[in-house]
């Protein structure tokens, strides 16, 4: 194993995070022997540019609060002081630029890996960085010219169905830790349906 050190990037709205995720986090981190996993709250995601997300503070901290207790967990705010949609190769060039040493991945799942090709300069995320690819089915399929990791996970939470259970009076189906459930309540997010 190398020195180096292993730090896997994790995009998404997060809107809100919830177990998934950090069952995702945890899965990664073991079986890639990760030193750190870094959340990554996007401003606007270029493939949701309809859609308006919870105010990416409150995003922010609620990632902070399910993470407290995790120690490989760090919060990045990067996306969020950068204007307009979130592109993760402006990211991952930014990031690779302050740990020119780290050896770095991404965490993604199946569907966009799909899209990768598709994605705002594919080819600088290739030359950056190693893809784990998250599926709840059949391995991905390898990509000539990108260094893939397949794993398998069947973990049910969805923010979608989690927003629609918190606007209907629910609480979240379990699916949320409960310091973010706290900070739901407390400021009334997600109350009514989401765009």
């Amino acid at each position: 194993m190398s020195d180096r050190r292993r730090i896997a990037l994790f995009g998404g709205t997060f809107d809100p995070i919830h177990e998934g995720h950090l069952h995702i986090a945890e899965l990664a981190k073991q079986r890639l022997e990760l030193d750190e996993v870094r959340f990554i709250p996007c401003r606007i995601s270029p493939h949701k540019l309809a859609s308006h997300p919870t105010p990416g503070e409150a995003r922010l901290e609620m990632i902070r609060l399910a993470t407290l207790a995790l120690p490989w967990a760090v919060v990045d705010p990067i996306e969020l002081h950068r204007e307009g949609p979130s592109y993760s190769w402006q990211t991952v060039s930014t990031l690779r630029g302050h740990m020119p040493e780290a050896q770095l991945f991404w965490i993604m799942g199946t569907d966009q890996w799909l899209a990768l090709p598709d994605w705002a300069h594919p080819e600088i995320l290739a030359e950056n960085l190693e893809f784990i690819v998250i599926t709840r089915g059949q391995p991905p399929e390898p990509r000539e010219g990108y260094r893939m990791h397949g794993l398998t996970t069947q973990h049910p939470a969805s923010s979608t169905r989690i927003r629609e259970d918190l606007a209907s009076g629910g609480s979240g189906l379990g699916w949320i830790p409960p310091e973010v459930g706290d900070f739901i309540s407390i400021h009334r997010l997600y109350s009514r349906p989401m765009n």
